[in-house]
């Protein structure tokens, strides 16, 4: 059996009521302002993604000489690079390539993470011991210093971006899944299903997982928002998404010896990450009030 506390993989686990389980979590989302501007700004974000991949205002990689430093006017509503590329084009295709590293870095991590933290909280002793000490010791580094020193070993580029910046998510989603798969292994009904004969693996895909589900989609929001910040930082050092593709971080280390003659070259991409990344953790603060079954009661 499950755990009878609300929660949102016990939850949808049942076919029974689904529609007024997701109309009951839509109704209290429409309630929470971070909620609905975190959801907005996402789905923008994605559906600026997906619309680079069929259309752009101009090309993203096509300079344009004499139309170089232009501010932004009709024929570019936000104005021109040194290289007469277009900004808004520029920005467009910039989210793929932020979406895109971002999102299969957290897969990773959490991919990784997450059954290396169910194995720690089942098996206990030996397997534990030796999962939080490679914890500790990714821990130790800063995440940016170690996505700098991972892409400087392994050269630049978008792959060994992804690499860099999902080697930290691991442990980060393996302590997190540890924590709360232990506190769990303590619960009335993981004992009833070891007294029915389950094992530790089956309790832990068939109880465990599905009642931390909620605590993962939060922190894999987060993750995302970080990981979003990571590559745009490794893209301003020359070790993230490399010319001629587009990204915002690179777009702010071209336009920071611009910043008197063109200062929309650094304010545009600077505001995107800004948003995107405040969106998320909205987002991800907003789901946490969701779908915390202790802050529900409390309301």
């Amino acid at each position: 059996m499950r755990d009878p506390g609300s929660n949102l993989g016990s939850d949808l686990g049942s076919d029974h009521g689904s529609r007024e389980i997701w109309r009951e979590y839509w109704l209290r989302g429409r309630r929470s302002a971070a909620f609905v501007f975190g959801l907005t700004v996402t789905l923008a974000l994605v559906a600026v993604a997906l619309l680079s991949l069929i259309w752009t205002p101009y090309p993203v990689d096509v300079m344009n000489i004499p139309a170089k430093l232009q501010p932004p006017s009709a024929a570019h509503w936000l104005g021109t690079d040194q290289f007469g590329r277009d900004v808004l084009s520029r920005l467009i295709g910039g989210a793929v390539n932020s979406l895109a590293v971002s999102l299969v870095a957290v897969g990773i991590g959490a991919g990784l993470g997450v059954p290396l933290g169910a194995l720690a909280a089942a098996r206990r002793g030996l397997v534990e011991e030796v999962v939080m000490r490679f914890n500790d010791f990714t821990f130790a580094f800063p995440a940016l210093l170690s996505a700098v020193m991972i892409t400087a070993i392994l050269g630049p580029g978008a792959i060994n971006s992804i690499i860099a910046i999902g080697i930290f998510n691991i442990p980060v989603f393996a302590r997190l899944t540890r924590g709360a798969a232990l506190s769990l292994w303590q619960r009335d009904f993981v004992m009833a299903a070891r007294v029915a004969g389950k094992g530790r693996t089956r309790i832990t895909a068939e109880h465990i997982l599905p009642n931390i589900a909620s605590l993962l989609i939060v922190q894999m929001t987060i993750q995302f928002a970080l990981a979003i910040l990571a590559e745009a930082g490794l893209s301003y050092l020359g070790l993230g998404t490399q010319p001629p593709a587009p990204s915002w971080g690179k777009m702010l280390n071209e336009a920071q010896t611009l910043m008197v003659l063109a200062p929309h070259l650094a304010i545009f991409p600077g505001v995107a990450i800004m948003v995107t990344v405040l969106g998320l953790n909205l987002l991800g603060d907003g789901l946490r009030d969701l779908l915390d079954p202790r802050l529900r009661r409390q309301r």
